[in-house]
């Protein structure tokens, strides 16, 4: 099961995927609210923390998160204190009942990922893309547009048909046509 933990917080955050399974695991932290409490809400130990980048909307909550549930962290840019571990471009990694396959993808921050199963055609975008053809902001350090654009025709060429829901880092998820929303947000960067 896939529940954004910060649906309805008010605050400055990003949304933080709680996937509950064989691996459960959650999807960023967030900022600027109790997310130990609304984790706690659904179950008692979660085994993995997977950061999509290091903005601090994403990852202010990690020294909580590390504290409550003794686990460490997964993400791109191990020189970043709040990553312990480092996950490679198309590595797979445990995410609730299913493999997912991590995507670097640069742009909006150069240690950015999206991870996605093909099998149950499911990813978690990060800050890649947004409903109705949005697309991750790059006017932050680290941030490049040419990049960007690259990535998100990466995800294009990545993803299949048969995939059906894109669980982003602010906003709803991505639920009808995704494919289409991959490419009117590839559109619009470039057109930006």
């Amino acid at each position: 099961m896939i529940q954004n933990i910060a649906g309805n917080v008010r605050a400055f955050t990003s949304n933080v995927f709680l996937v509950t399974g064989e691996t459960t695991a959650l999807i960023d932290a967030g900022s600027n609210f109790d997310v130990i409490a609304r984790i706690q809400e659904h179950t008692e130990q979660i085994d993995r923390l997977y950061l999509t980048h290091t903005h601090v909307d994403h990852i202010e909550n990690v020294p909580s998160v590390r504290d409550a549930f003794s686990i460490e962290t997964w993400g791109y840019d191990t020189t970043h204190d709040v990553v312990d571990h480092a996950i490679q471009d198309e590595e797979l990694v445990p995410i609730g009942d299913e493999t997912y396959m991590t995507l670097h993808t640069p742009g909006h921050k150069p240690d950015h990922l999206c991870f996605y199963a093909a099998d149950i055609g499911i990813c978690f975008g990060g800050d890649l893309i947004f409903a109705n053809g949005s697309f991750g902001r790059t006017d932050l350090e680290g941030g490049d547009r040419k990049t960007l654009i690259q990535s998100i025709d990466r995800l294009s060429d990545v993803v299949t048909d048969d995939l059906t829901t894109i669980y982003v880092g602010h906003g709803p998820a991505i639920t009808s046509d995704p494919q289409e929303e991959i490419n009117l947000a590839a559109q619009a960067a470039r057109l930006s």
